[in-house]
């Protein structure tokens, strides 16, 4: 949803997106710079920044204009959603319904989205004086087969969840369909919430409560960064607000 929102971003101002996908890997992300690179781009955006990756470092010290979005490696000039923020939003609906046994499929750890969006939830839970239980915390990466093993691991523990936060959209699709296939009923035994609010979510069956992402926000913001002296001074940071949208994948948990 990101690349549509550049996209739109970039028409309103008279200017052309390419976009180049990369599989989340360093490797590729490399690869597709260069080749964009060559094709005399004015600057890059780029979406999927991980720890260890030194690509930023490249295009810096190649004064190449570049911006990152949806993650950041704190040194970049950054357009990022308020990913703690948003953590924080999903697990505290689920207390505030009564839930105290939340497990997390946290995303991969090489993320600034998903490690955000996992210290928001152990925020919530600290303010209810709840510790957090390691078992509870599942390290994931960001599709839907991941969130089906993720969400089998949860509901196979001793004393298993009353409720599931997943940090991406995807492994929320996973975990739905593994709880499905498992014999529970989403909401009545097990709530479940997701992260992005793609357009398919509140479609589904059961339409999945979510954080909406402002992802034209971030475009728009990505953009003016890149259009300024930021890419040069680096370490400015623009930060968009996740809103949480309640539907009927959360209700109170089951009593007993």
């Amino acid at each position: 949803m990101l690349y549509e929102s550049i996209a739109h971003a970039c028409q309103r101002s008279g200017r052309m997106a390419l976009v180049a996908t990369t599989d989340d890997s360093p490797e590729g992300d490399a690869l597709a710079a260069e080749s964009l690179l060559q094709r005399g781009v004015d600057g890059l955006i780029l979406a999927t920044a991980q720890d260890g990756d030194d690509l930023p470092d490249i295009l810096a010290a190649r004064e190449v204009p570049f911006v990152l979005a949806l993650r950041t490696d704190g040194k970049s000039p950054s357009s990022v959603g308020d990913d703690r923020l948003g953590g924080y939003l999903a697990t505290r609906h689920l207390l505030d319904l009564g839930h105290r046994r939340i497990g997390i499929i946290g995303g991969p750890s090489y993320a600034s989205s998903a490690r955000g969006r996992r210290e928001g939830y152990y925020q919530a839970l600290a303010e209810q004086g709840i510790d957090a239980d390691a078992a509870l915390v599942i390290e994931s990466s960001f599709s839907i087969d991941a969130g089906t093993k993720a969400a089998q691991q949860l509901m196979q523990l001793p004393s298993p969840p009353t409720a599931i936060f997943a940090v991406n959209d995807n492994t929320a699709i996973g975990a739905m369909s593994a709880l499905i296939n498992l014999g529970f009923r989403v909401p009545e035994d097990v709530s479940l919430v997701g992260y992005n609010d793609i357009p398919i979510v509140g479609r589904l069956p059961t339409p999945l409560t979510t954080l909406r992402v402002p992802f034209d926000q971030i475009a728009a913001a990505a953009l003016d960064l890149l259009g300024s002296s930021a890419h040069r001074a680096g370490k400015a940071l623009e930060m968009a607000a996740p809103t949480l949208i309640p539907r009927r994948s959360t209700a109170r948990p089951p009593e007993g």
